[in-house]
């Protein structure tokens, strides 16, 4: 199937996934246009990640129903390597540990391709000097630090679509905002960005967000309209019947 530019580079449909005989994704749809940061935002235990996964490949969250389609083709039955390899990267939650080996070393596994000068531009785009380039990925790292060091290798990458779990994860307010603008910078460089958040201030730098909650998608629009609902009606949860999450609400 030819892509055309007015289709979305990812499209779910339906998604249902069940975990340990529980459905955690309850008929979802999302889609991300080429050129966007998306959001999709929820509090902990509304699915986001098993969403990522699944989008990913993961068997464990192979999809009971519904279609996971890329590029306009049909991949929900297609592999992790081979989503992998037809564009499609994920920055897990909790970083890939490769313990022992260099900073630089690390960053090389994105391309082979890679200089020196490369390498450093990518960090200094997550906010860490040049002499991390020489560090070891061991246990002195931080768990932001080890975080930065992930979204950096993910930008070599340079993926038709990143997407990214929780990606403000023991990282500061400060680096936030040069990370939101390294994610700006990927789509300007080709790639398209969707961002697993359960903060509303990240949420509202995309430029769409979708709020989730209990496997079902409740509210897609603006990501400042997102945002509202979120704080009004999530911060504390306002929803005590899981039917008042069945209908999908659209602000746009």
């Amino acid at each position: 199937m030819t892509m055309t530019n007015r289709e979305p580079l990812l499209l779910v449909e339906d998604l249902e996934v069940q975990r340990e005989g529980n459905v955690i994704l309850k008929g979802l749809d999302i889609k991300v246009n080429r050129g966007e940061v998306v959001g999709v935002l929820g509090r902990n235990g509304a699915g986001k990640s098993t969403l990522a996964y699944s989008i990913m490949g993961l068997p464990q969250y192979a999809p009971s129903k519904g279609r996971v389609i890329f590029e306009g083709q049909d991949v929900t039955d297609w592999s992790i390597t081979d989503r992998a390899r037809a564009g499609i990267t994920l920055a897990w939650q909790h970083p890939a540990r490769y313990e022992g080996i260099t900073v630089g070393e690390y960053l090389s596994l994105s391309r082979k391709d890679l200089g020196r000068q490369e390498l450093l531009e990518a960090l200094s785009l997550v906010q860490l000097e040049g002499a991390y380039l020489d560090r070891r990925v061991d246990k002195a790292l931080s768990g932001g630090e080890r975080k930065r060091i992930e979204l950096a290798s993910v930008y070599l990458m340079r993926p038709k679509l990143a997407i990214l779990d929780e990606p403000d994860s023991g990282v500061d307010l400060l680096a936030l905002v040069e990370i939101m603008e390294l994610f700006r910078r990927m789509v300007r460089e080709g790639s398209s960005v969707l961002i697993i958040t359960h903060r509303e201030d990240v949420a509202a730098q995309c430029n769409r967000s979708y709020l989730i909650c209990r496997g079902h998608v409740i509210l897609e629009g603006s990501a400042e309209a997102v945002k509202r609902y979120f704080m009004s009606q999530c911060e504390p949860c306002s929803d005590s019947s899981p039917d008042l999450v069945g209908e999908v609400a659209k602000d746009v």
